[in-house]
C-alpha cells in the first residue's frame, strides 16, 4: 500500500449498512482513495446521494443489464457510468447480490495527491477540483475501467475511514434530476465549501438539521 500521512483504514463489507439510504449517510465523512503508480490521491467524502430500490431515477430501475450489472453486485462495488456522453459518475452498489441499487459519490474534499489531482484538472481552484460527480471522477482518474471493482480491498480504488469523532451529516433534496427531485436523499457535511449545487438548498453548519 502507498505511504500516506493519513492513517486510513480500509472499509470492510460488514462496515457498510445493508440499506441504500443508510449507506449514503454512512459514507459521508469517509475517505475515497485511489492508489496509482505515481502516488496516492485521497479525498474526504462530503456529499452523497441515495438511489434506493424501486427509485425510477436509478440506473437499476430497468432491471439487470450488461451496462448496469455492477449495481446488482453485493454492496461495496463500484458502478461507473458515462452520463450525457461527457462525465463519468462514480456509484457504489448498496444492497445484496441481485438487488439493484446504489449511492452516488457527489463530492470530496481533496486531501492527498494534490499535484496528481491538479494535473487532471489544471487551472482549477482547490474548492472546485472535485465539487460535483463528474469533476470528482476526472480529478481522481475514475472511468469505466473501474466498473465492478471491489472497493473493500484496500487496493487501487477503495473506501476507508479514520479513527475520529462522528461527522455531522445534514440531508436535503437531490439535484440534477428530471423527476423525484423532492426526495430527501442527498446527504452532506453542513458548512463544507466542497459540497456541490446551489448554496440555498443547504442548511448552515450547526443548524438543527445536522445529525
Amino acid at each position: 500500500m502507498t505511504d500516506s500521512a493519513l492513517r486510513i483504514i480500509p472499509l470492510q463489507r460488514d462496515d457498510l449498512p445493508l440499506d441504500t439510504v443508510e449507506m449514503a449517510r454512512y459514507l459521508v465523512g469517509k475517505y475515497l482513495v485511489h492508489d496509482v503508480p505515481e502516488g496516492r490521491m485521497t479525498g474526504r467524502i462530503v456529499e452523497m446521494e441515495a438511489y434506493p430500490v424501486g427509485d425510477s431515477t436509478s440506473y437499476a430501475f430497468i432491471g439487470r443489464r450488461p451496462h448496469n450489472d455492477a449495481m446488482f453486485l453485493e454492496r461495496g462495488h463500484a458502478h461507473v457510468r458515462l452520463t450525457y456522453g461527457a462525465s463519468w459518475m462514480f456509484n457504489v452498489s448498496s444492497e445484496v447480490e441481485g438487488v439493484g441499487a446504489g449511492v452516488l459519490v457527489r463530492a470530496i474534499e481533496p486531501l492527498e495527491g494534490l499535484p496528481l489531482i491538479h494535473a487532471r484538472r489544471p487551472g482549477v481552484s482547490l474548492r472546485d477540483l472535485a465539487r460535483g460527480p463528474g469533476r470528482l471522477s476526472t480529478a481522481l482518474g475514475i472511468d469505466s475501467a473501474f466498473d465492478g471493482c471491489d472497493l473493500c480491498t484496500g487496493r487501487d480504488l477503495w473506501l476507508g475511514r479514520m479513527d475520529e469523532p462522528p461527522t455531522p451529516v445534514a440531508v436535503t433534496t437531490r439535484i440534477g434530476l428530471s423527476r423525484e427531485m423532492h426526495r430527501p436523499l442527498r446527504f452532506y457535511i453542513p458548512g463544507s465549501p466542497f459540497v456541490s449545487g446551489p448554496r440555498k438548498l443547504l442548511v448552515p453548519a450547526g443548524s438543527g438539521m445536522a445529525n
